[in-house]
């Protein structure tokens, strides 16, 4: 007779974030700090060092840099709008793993979404605001 196999469920904190026209699905598991996005370690995908310093706020302002493996899945936009949008799915996935960390993510910003976007060109104009030169003659 098999023998049942027990399966071992990892505990799991998910959060989304969004920035400018970037979206990032980000996974807190329990480890050692490592964070991976899209496949890559940080510091091989983000260019700069204000980039990942930016990136882990929510994880140092909570001293939780350690105690968690982050996996993020992120597209659209540049490295900027990726990071915010990456910063944010962190502080919503740390609010999944503890209610207690919303006064200091709150105090600091990290909760809420950053709604600036690139305004849209209009008709007659050169870009969203910019007018053709005039000429009074």
């Amino acid at each position: 007779m098999a023998a049942k196999k027990k399966t071992q469920e990892v505990v799991r904190y998910c959060g989304t974030g969004r920035r400018k026209s970037s979206v990032a699905r980000v996974a807190l598991i329990p480890g050692t700090g490592n964070i991976l996005v899209n496949g890559r370690k940080v510091e091989e995908y983000l260019p700069s060092q204000t980039f990942i310093m930016d990136l882990k706020q929510p994880l140092t302002a909570t001293e939780n840099a350690a105690r968690f493996d982050v996996i993020v899945n992120v597209y659209g936009g540049g490295f900027s709008g990726q990071t915010g949008a990456i910063r944010l799915g962190i502080a919503r996935a740390l609010l999944q793993a503890s209610n207690e960390y919303r006064p200091t993510l709150k105090a600091l910003g990290l909760l809420t979404r950053d709604a600036r976007v690139k305004e849209r060109k209009k008709y007659g104009l050169k870009g969203a605001r910019r007018a053709p030169q005039f000429s009074k003659r």
